[in-house]
């Protein structure tokens, strides 16, 4: 069955509705029947116990005791709904009657002995009962007592008919109800619809309204909303991102062909160019590592590596960093100074915690001056690996230190020229970070120096 979200929210208040009113008005209607039949009965039993005293047994013969006053009795007297008394042998011969039955006689039901059941006596439906009459212990026939039903019955009836009705008259109604305030409800969920279909990529900047109640629906629009401003910053990151890229491979490309078109106009000599060449193979290493690293910011925004990460243990890993950049530490003269007895056990995710160190240990050596020292501290603190590299360089300007991890930004960049960089190593550190839930701290004394702190 294809309805709207309206009408099934709707159809199945009805249907739960439905089966509990089912249950109340059957309850009723059985309690109510019930009532009525027990008190019939009731009525029933003591009209038979009553006649009961009133019967004469002579051998095999049961007759009524002052008959003649009886029939006076009933002559005198309107019966509203008279009760009817015959008397039986137990073979089921008739012994004696009550006047009022006429030439009616009551049914004998060999299979019912003091239960109350229905009968029928000249088309009209009665309750009958029927007691043994017993002497000296041996039953010697049965009295049979009736009263017309057919107004319990009827009460019966029309109780039926009216729950029947009122039955399907509330269900009815209960639907037209139940839809209209299904509709009321889910009003805020066709305005998110609505402005789902309004929002664009040029379109970011719309929300949806906040309902005033805090309920289900306004966790779902603010969720939503919260959804659409991280869609807007991961836009403008990539908008931003793009225009940066495509900059900064831009003027190295720029740079070459204006040296190769200059390299062609007329004769040069062997020395001028491999110049020119040696110049322009610098500028292809540029755009090489430049491309290498836009190409891993772009592994680390789909990596899903890190929870199959092997661990080592950090000093390994900064052991092994420090070999790689033994070439800058040479030309620079600088110096290592490791804290003594750092913990063996430090133990990291190798991939991204490798990354990590390489870059800022790369950065501490570019920016730091000739014949400077830097200084690395491991340790466990709360169970956490806390590492510290502090440099003794130019240092970060404090109004660039909220700065540092957008892509392509370099601090003060045009009072440093001869340093190369194109300022996205810490991007690339913040992203690790993030995939391993660690956290980067950095702390700098503009011309003295910066630190910088991780804790894995």
């Amino acid at each position: 069955m294809s309805l709207s979200f309206k009408n099934r929210i709707a159809f199945h208040y009805m249907m739960a509705t439905a089966v509990i009113m089912a249950i109340v008005f059957g309850t009723i209607y059985f309690v109510v029947k019930s009532v009525v039949l027990r008190n019939l009965d009731r009525d029933l039993a003591y009209e038979a116990e009553k006649h009961a005293g009133e019967i004469k047994i002579r051998g095999d013969s049961i007759q009524f005791i002052n008959k003649a006053e009886w029939e006076e009795r009933e002559h005198r007297e309107i019966q509203v709904n008279p009760v009817f008394i015959q008397l039986i042998d137990k073979t089921g011969r008739l012994m004696d009657k009550s006047p009022n039955l006429k030439q009616d006689n009551l049914q004998f039901n060999e299979s019912r002995f003091g239960g109350h059941f229905n009968a029928q006596i000249n088309n009209r439906t009665i309750r009958q009962v029927q007691l043994p009459v017993e002497q000296n212990g041996k039953i010697k026939g049965y009295i049979l007592a009736a009263m017309s039903s057919e107004s319990a019955l009827s009460v019966i009836l029309n109780l039926r008919n009216v729950i029947l009705f009122s039955y399907f008259i509330v269900l009815f109604g209960l639907y037209f109800v139940s839809r209209f305030l299904a509709g009321r409800s889910i009003l805020p969920v066709q305005e998110i619809t609505n402005t789902i279909t309004r929002i664009t990529k040029l379109n970011l900047k719309e929300r949806v309204s906040l309902p005033e109640n805090r309920d289900e629906i306004f966790n779902l629009a603010s969720g939503f909303n919260a959804l659409l401003e991280r869609i807007e910053k991961v836009l403008e990151r990539e908008k931003q991102f793009t225009s940066e890229a495509s900059h900064e491979l831009r003027t190295p490309l720029a740079t070459l062909r204006g040296t190769l078109q200059v390299l062609i106009r007329k004769p040069r000599s062997q020395q001028e160019y491999e110049a020119k060449i040696q110049y322009s193979l610098k500028e292809i290493e540029s755009m090489t590592a430049t491309l290498e690293h836009l190409l891993l910011l772009a592994r680390l925004d789909t990596s899903n590596t890190s929870h199959k990460e092997k661990f080592i243990s950090l000093l390994t890993i900064i052991d092994d960093s420090i070999s790689r950049l033994k070439t800058p530490i040479t030309e620079k003269n600088i110096k290592i100074n490791m804290d003594p007895n750092p913990p063996e056990e430090a133990l990291v995710s190798y991939y991204y915690s490798n990354i990590i160190i390489e870059n800022i240990l790369s950065n501490a050596i570019k920016y730091s001056n000739i014949n400077g020292t830097i200084r690395i501290s491991v340790k466990i603190i709360n169970s956490k690996v806390v590492c510290s590299i502090m440099d003794e360089g130019i240092g970060i300007r404090e109004d660039d230190l909220n700065l540092i991890y957008g892509t392509f930004f370099r601090s003060d960049a045009l009072n440093h020229k001869h340093i190369s960089g194109i300022g996205l190593g810490l991007s690339i550190v913040k992203k690790c970070a993030d995939a391993i839930h660690a956290e980067v701290k950095v702390t700098s004394d503009f011309g003295h120096g910066t630190t910088m702190t991780i804790t894995f």
